[in-house]
């Protein structure tokens, strides 16, 4: 299954690794993942190392160390090598006296590299996962199911009733365990994961959201216990810190753990960073990401989670079923995702788990730096922060539109580095140029194969060129990076003008050819043929030819209709009718479900041409709102909180903060509502101008024989939806 072999982009002393650690006494740790399967450790030496502009400010240290003169202009100029980590660590404390500067300013005459195993991987210099396929990892998936005291909708660590009630495992050998606390207890089936997980000893640990819940809530669950968190390759004990998540324009909050001797992998961040390029999926929760892949068994076990509690005390069969479910498509879904990232690990000096993690500039950042130390050069000082223009991206027309084609640059920032051959003007080895060449070609080759892979295949070839494509277009974000060691805002400005005089000369000669113009993003255009018997293949030819040397375009599908809202918002209907709707406007998940609901419908509608069906889509909505036909959670917001209601009730009193609903409700409430726990709930009154903090109410407090949703604010926001779409 592997296209060409990446390894030759840059070097690795060790194969089959699978993880490093540092150790006491100069020393690192290396796992190898042998060919028979067998996992092997060994001990080399490791010296932690920093950099400093020059030996002078080297010589100014107290203690042992060596200290390497790198050559070149850079601002860099040696590098300094410590006996163990505890020398180091005092030597980055003498610095920051020395020089009155911390490490993370961009004053500071001194440069460290605080991930001791990106350290390692630059010093060896190794990479994880050579020689190896992505099946040749272990891997293993976990999932829990916990009950919920009553009165409550989801479960929370920290009530005492809240307990774990089952563990399901399943590892790349097939083997897999559900565990059941109906008769041992929640302590035993606890220790009995943990002693699983040091017998199985897998590489990695997978899970869907395993960050925010499984490990956060097992841990919390075993320090309850007394019961050591010992999932860490050795018996070594998990570590959590506070953290960041970003997937383009959105960044959460997160609890990371770091496992010894393992990484994490966390498969709804893995879905967040494929739906980047997508741009089309409804939800990214494991149930509904599995039916989107076609990776649903027919017969798979649903169960509604407020409902976990009461199935688990009368059928907890179904409940074990369910859970096993969940680990098989976690890994199924891993199996579509993670090999990119696999791949990535060969090229990039990071942790697998890091990969996933960190962002695409901090990776690329990463190589370039170890391919500069390892020639035993100098790193440049990187530029301040200028602004520069972006990409071109306008929605040229509104409305609906029938036989809608799509033409795209093939990896057009790229293309335009690599035909002009642009360098940052700090890279003096052009290592920014070769690595971006070899990274490409390997992208198109995998999109290649994409097109031609049997239907077993063709997610994996997707979600690999998508994580590459997003990895090499991230070339030029990376020049624009302020923390970008070989940043060029120049150079940023000189690509961004390039692409938007390459796509506005594609958009110009659409036109001269009667097309209709939908929309343009950055790389590409959407349009209505003028004659669609032109042909695509001809219709690629000619705008091919307008085009200059060394950029690529492909006429890559063709819709049967396209919705155009407004720029970044549309709405496709492919051939089989499957409709896909992109941008915040028309999939916003802060709205309620009716709202969700009615839009795809709607737009569905306008897309099949039966617009003569759009009143009586409305009129069934207005009816079924104005009769409480819905069921009451469709008109629920779920907001979970983010701090205690105490520290709220404190910033309230304080100015801190504004009055929130949620948070109101849970202070009235008589349920002891805590930091993370979901609060839903929905507007009462019966005016359609409401304040919606003093007009709300639980959703579990409602009484169904009662009714006193708010029908007027409803029917309001209903109103307003088909005003939008008018």
């Amino acid at each position: 299954m592997e296209l060409l072999d990446i390894s030759s982009l840059v070097p690795s002393a060790v194969d089959r690794l699978v993880a490093v650690e540092p150790a006491d006494g100069g020393q690192a740790i290396l796992f190898r993942r042998r060919e028979d399967g067998e996992l092997e450790q060994s001990t080399v030496p490791f010296h932690p190392w920093l950099l400093v502009s020059g030996p002078e400010l080297a010589a100014a240290l107290e203690g042992s160390c060596e200290i390497q003169p790198l050559n070149g202009n850079g601002i860099h100029r040696a590098r300094v090598f410590f006996p163990d980590i505890s020398s180091y660590e005092t030597a980055i404390r003498q610095l920051k006296q020395l020089t009155g500067a911390g490490p993370g300013s961009p004053l500071a005459p001194y440069r460290i590299f605080s991930d001791l195993t990106q350290q390692i991987l630059f010093q060896l210099p190794a990479r994880l996962f050579r020689g190896m396929r992505f099946n040749d990892i272990r891997r293993m998936q976990l999932d829990i199911e916990t009950r919920t005291t009553e009165g409550f909708f989801f479960p929370n660590a920290d009530r005492p009733g809240d307990e774990v009630i089952l563990v399901s495992l399943r590892d790349s050998t097939g083997w897999e365990t559900c565990l059941s606390a109906h008769e041992t207890g929640e302590a035993e089936l606890l220790r009995t994961m943990i002693r699983l997980i040091q017998e199985r000893d897998p590489d990695v640990i997978e899970g869907h959201n395993i960050f925010n819940f499984d490990l956060d809530y097992l841990e919390k669950r075993c320090r309850r216990h007394k019961i050591p968190f010992r999932i860490g390759r050795n018996g070594h004990l998990a570590k959590a810190r506070a953290s960041r998540f970003s997937a383009a324009e959105r960044i959460t909050a997160y609890r990371r753990f770091d496992l010894y001797g393992r990484h994490v992998i966390d498969t709804y961040h893995l879905t967040q960073l494929y739906d980047i390029s997508h741009r089309d999926m409804e939800s990214h929760g494991l149930k509904a990401v599995a039916r989107y892949f076609n990776v649903a068994a027919p017969d798979r076990t649903y169960v509604d989670g407020e409902a976990i509690t009461q199935i688990y005390d009368s059928n907890p069969e179904t409940l074990a079923k369910y859970c096993l479910d969940d680990v098989r498509e976690t890994d199924a879904i891993s199996r579509i995702l993670s090999p990119s990232f696999f791949h990535q690990a060969q090229l990039i000096p990071l942790s697998y788990q890091n990969c996933v993690c960190r962002g695409t500039a901090t990776r690329i950042d990463g190589m370039l730096c170890a391919e500069y130390l390892l020639a035993g050069e100098s790193l440049p000082q990187p530029q301040r922060a200028q602004p520069f223009q972006g990409a071109l991206t306008e929605a040229e027309a509104f409305g609906v539109f029938h036989d809608v084609w799509h033409i795209d640059v093939r990896s057009l920032y790229p293309s335009i580095i690599i035909s002009r051959q642009l360098c940052p003007v700090g890279d003096r080895l052009k290592v920014f140029l070769r690595l971006l060449t070899g990274l490409r070609r390997f992208r198109l080759a995998a999109k290649d194969a994409m097109k031609q892979a049997t239907p077993e295949t063709r997610e994996y070839y997707s979600a690999l060129q998508s994580s590459f494509k997003i990895l090499i277009n991230s070339f030029y974000g990376y020049v624009g990076f302020e923390q970008g060691t070989f940043n060029d805002y120049e150079l940023a400005n000189a690509i961004t003008s390039a692409g938007r005089t390459i796509l506005s000369g594609m958009r110009d000669f659409l036109v001269s050819q009667q097309a209709v113009i939908i929309e343009m993003d950055t790389d590409g255009i959407y349009f209505h043929p003028h004659d669609p018997t032109v042909g695509q293949a001809e219709m690629e030819r000619r705008v091919q030819a307008t085009l200059p040397e060394g950029i690529e375009i492909e006429l890559d599908a063709v819709y049967a209709a396209m919705y155009g809202y407004k720029s970044k918002n549309y709405a496709l209907m492919d051939e089989n009718g499957r409709v896909t709707m992109s941008g915040a406007a028309l999939k916003s998940r802060g709205i309620e479900p009716f709202q969700r609901r009615y839009i795809k419908e709607h737009i569905t509608l306008l897309l099949q041409g039966r617009n003569d069906a759009l009143p009586a889509l409305y009129q069934k909505y207005e009816e079924d709102i104005r009769e409480h036909r819905l069921p009451l959670k469709d008109f629920a917001k779920r907001e979970i909180l983010s701090m205690s209601p105490d520290a709220y009730k404190s910033k309230l009193a304080n100015g801190e903060t504004k009055r929130s609903a949620a948070y109101e409700l849970a202070l009235a409430s008589n349920y002891p509502f805590a930091q993370g726990d979901s609060v839903e709930f929905y507007v009462t009154g019966t005016k359609k101008t409401v304040s919606v903090t003093g007009n709300s109410k639980l959703l579990k407090d409602a009484d169904p024989a009662m009714r006193d949703e708010n029908t007027a604010y409803y029917l309001d926001k209903l109103a307003q939806l088909k005003a939008k779409f008018t």
